[in-house]
């Protein structure tokens, strides 16, 4: 069995990043981004493209590349299994965007139009907002009213494999940045890379981002084809690729010295989405639990 991109996944995968490329650069103003909602609906990528779940996990995982900062993942993973027709249609269309409650938080609360709450109900995106280890991504307490049904119903595994693809994107970029410093880095007249101490860790790096890509996408295909597997390769997959994603920043941040501290340089906030990955929803402990679980038969709850 094939199991690379086709032609037009590896198309796709180019035309998003060039786009986020050329919208979101390492070197922009990190304080003061806007999110091109408009123009992500007019691409497709909101709902609107018909898009297979491996396609979309090819955007989760770009858009984790960039740090792209808009409230993507939870309108397109974790609220469009919730939706009706109509909402489905508004929200490819960038009318409203949406959010949804997990354990009492709602991720971006402040910047959406809608959230499902953990009831299922649509609830206007009202409450308090709480600031987060990365600033781009607040969560908030929900401010309840009655609500209004929602036709759908949660999928935990899109959710948890939609973050997964995602810190698979942090952690190949922190790897990159990495490799490109130590082959331009000199000391006692070498490029660092020749070091043991800086190849190791950049080599243990490569192999986690492989292993987690191949996790993510599998967990993206049993998603896809509603294989009876999802819960398992989902868990599987966010529990590897968002530990993955934060110990290559620590590797990236060690290689690069004392200018991967630095509040200029851009590492610490690839290190703070993977930390906001690796902790929103279940932990990874929590997730090799579930997995455990499965394995000896005995029940799980998502």
């Amino acid at each position: 069995m094939d199991f690379a991109f086709t032609d037009e996944q590896r198309q796709l995968q180019r035309e998003v990043r060039g786009f986020l490329a050329a919208n979101y650069p390492l070197d922009r103003d990190w304080e003061n981004q806007d999110d091109r909602w408009q123009e992500l609906a007019e691409l497709g990528w909101l709902g609107g493209a018909d898009l297979s779940f491996v396609e979309e996990a090819i955007l989760f995982e770009e858009s984790g590349y960039a740090l792209y900062p808009g409230p993507f993942l939870v309108t397109v993973a974790f609220a469009l299994p919730w939706l009706g027709a109509e909402d489905r249609e508004a929200a490819a269309a960038g009318t409203t965007k949406w959010s949804a409650e997990d354990r009492g938080l709602v991720p971006w609360l402040g910047s959406v139009d809608m959230v499902v709450d953990s009831d299922g109900n649509a609830q206007p995106a009202r409450g308090e907002e709480l600031p987060t280890v990365d600033p781009t991504r607040p969560l908030g307490r929900l401010e309840r009213t009655n609500g209004t049904p929602l036709p759908g119903a949660r999928d935990v595994p899109r959710a948890r494999t939609a973050m997964a693809a995602e810190a698979v994107g942090v952690a190949q970029r922190a790897l990159e940045l990495g490799v490109e410093y130590a082959k331009t880095r000199e000391q006692f007249g070498k490029k660092i890379g020749v070091y043991q101490a800086v190849s190791h860790q950049l080599a243990d790096t490569y192999a986690d981002v492989e292993l987690a890509r191949s996790l993510a996408y599998w967990a993206a295909w049993c998603v896809a084809e509603e294989d009876e597997r999802a819960p398992l390769a989902a868990a599987a997959a966010k529990a590897f690729a968002t530990e993955a994603a934060v110990k290559a920043c620590e590797r990236s941040i060690q290689v690069h010295g004392g200018i991967g501290f630095t509040w200029e340089h851009p590492l610490h906030r690839f290190y703070k989405r993977a930390l906001w990955l690796e902790g929103f929803g279940r932990r990874p402990a929590e997730l090799r639990a579930e997995i455990a679980d499965a394995l000896l038969g005995v029940a799980v709850t998502a």
